[in-house]
């Protein structure tokens, strides 16, 4: 063993988490060492948020090319060049890849490249070199999840894999209907592919509002995607031309490729084998994502909640602040915005219509059909807002949770986030005055519903 370079802190993993705490960090004065076995960017940047979106909107594209004589657009859709396709993403992720790059570089981050791994006593062994900090950061993230009787070989797929077929499917199983799932299901739906959803569980989106997950569902069905819940799939079975699952059902289905997209576990082994407590496999934390070791914190996909990269950037600023001994407020993980951006969208923040029924007893719902919409008619989209507002016994109270579905809604997001995070009374949020035609007046029309005066919605 060498002994390496000791730092002020010292973060294991350079995705959104890791990277996010070095520049804050770094920002507050501290020296920092990243070290990170591949690219500076982590899943989110090179296997996940980015490269996905870059080919959803490919896929959007597609549909509008498809669509574009509905609008008056002479145009012919000829098929999708999968070769180009990749291409185009992988400018998008190079680019920011190199703007990452030269941020952290300009903050005077170190960075070590190799295989870290945690030696315990805030110390990280990188392929025999041993790096030590005043405070170690941990940030290895998470990986896709599998099942042990359906190994992932050939064409029986994770997300990682599904990022680089060199052509469209013709057909697929989708064996999970979380967000993942649902994303390239939609996405590969758009390219021209025959998708089946098979969810164990009984409905798309399960951590949605069932409104959300049964609105998303109809319209999945109405792009020709065969969604089939509540049914489950112990094994799979491999030929030269396909794979073929047997549902409990019994009927057995058939397609080209079979896309496991159950979910994504946080990659602690060997943080366990260093003497940190872990919970169900993810780190196990106090408020202040402290672990049970001195000087010791783990951020992201490492911690129980909402696997985002927003979040963990959310968790990495937080750490370097408490490290810094700021005394930062802890991050607000139910106030989390969560977007799927398939077609059409799914996003929402703070309660579904079930927990704040849990939470605070009687409630008051109210969903603005997006059919009465004027930008969603322009954008030939369906779908609706739903706003959850907690009631006492003699008066009206802060809106809860915002649940919206619809092509775009996802820029919906932010001013609901603020909605919900102020807990703002529907008649404080009344006076404020959306442009129009945009689809953020759906927010403004349901919350002038709530507070009794609806405009174009029927009371």
């Amino acid at each position: 063993m060498t002994a390496g370079r000791h730092s002020d802190v010292l973060i294991l993993g350079g995705g959104s988490a890791g990277y996010s705490c070095a520049l804050r960090a770094s920002q507050l004065g501290l020296s920092v060492m990243l070290i990170e076995a591949d690219k500076l960017g982590g899943t989110c940047l090179h296997r996940g948020c980015i490269p996905t979106k870059a080919l959803l909107h490919t896929a959007e594209i597609a549909d509008n090319a498809r669509t574009a004589a509905e609008f008056g657009v002479r145009a012919r859709f000829e098929g999708v060049d999968m070769t180009a396709v990749h291409d185009y993403k992988e400018s998008v992720v190079s680019r920011l890849h190199k703007g990452l790059e030269g941020l952290v570089a300009s903050r005077k981050v170190t960075v070590v490249h190799g295989t870290g791994r945690y030696q315990s006593h805030r110390s990280v062994d990188v392929d025999g070199t041993v790096y030590t900090g005043e405070a170690v950061v941990l940030a290895t993230g998470s990986a896709p999840r599998g099942i042990p009787t359906i190994p992932i070989d050939g064409r029986i797929i994770t997300s990682d894999q599904a990022l680089a077929l060199p052509d469209v499917p013709k057909s697929a199983i989708v064996l999970g209907g979380g967000v993942i799932g649902v994303e390239f299901a939609s996405l590969w739906t758009s390219l021209g592919s025959s998708v089946t959803i098979v969810e164990s569980l009984p409905r798309l989106l399960a951590g949605e509002d069932p409104w959300a997950s049964e609105t998303l569902e109809r319209a999945m069905r109405r792009r020709g995607v065969t969604v089939r819940t509540g049914v489950t799939i112990a094994d799979a079975t491999q030929s030269d031309d396909g794979v073929t699952v047997t549902p409990d059902t019994g009927e057995a289905l058939t397609a080209e490729v079979l896309l496991v997209a159950v979910g994504r576990e946080p990659q602690s082994q060997s943080l366990a084998d260093a003497g940190i407590a872990l919970d169900r496999g993810f780190v196990r934390v106090d408020s202040r994502l402290a672990t049970n070791q001195a000087g010791v914190y783990a951020v992201g996909d490492l911690v129980a909640g909402h696997q985002l990269a927003h979040r963990g950037f959310a968790h990495g600023i937080f750490v370097a602040e408490v490290i810094a001994q700021r005394n930062p407020a802890p991050v607000a993980e139910h106030l989390i915005p969560r977007v799927t951006y398939s077609h059409p969208e799914v996003a929402s923040v703070g309660l579904t219509e079930a927990a704040a029924r849990k939470q605070f007893g009687d409630i008051t719902t109210t969903v603005y059909d997006l059919g009465g919409n004027g930008k969603s008619q322009i954008l030939r989209t369906s779908g609706g807002v739903k706003v959850i507002r907690r009631c006492s016994a003699d008066t009206d109270g802060p809106v809860v949770g915002i649940h919206c579905v619809g092509d775009r809604v996802g820029e919906l997001i932010g001013e609901a986030q603020l909605i919900v995070g102020w807990e703002a009374l529907p008649t404080d949020v009344r006076p404020f005055l959306h442009a129009h035609p945009t689809q953020n007046e759906a927010l403004g029309e349901a919350m002038l519903a709530l507070s009794g005066a609806p405009l174009h919605k029927h009371s």
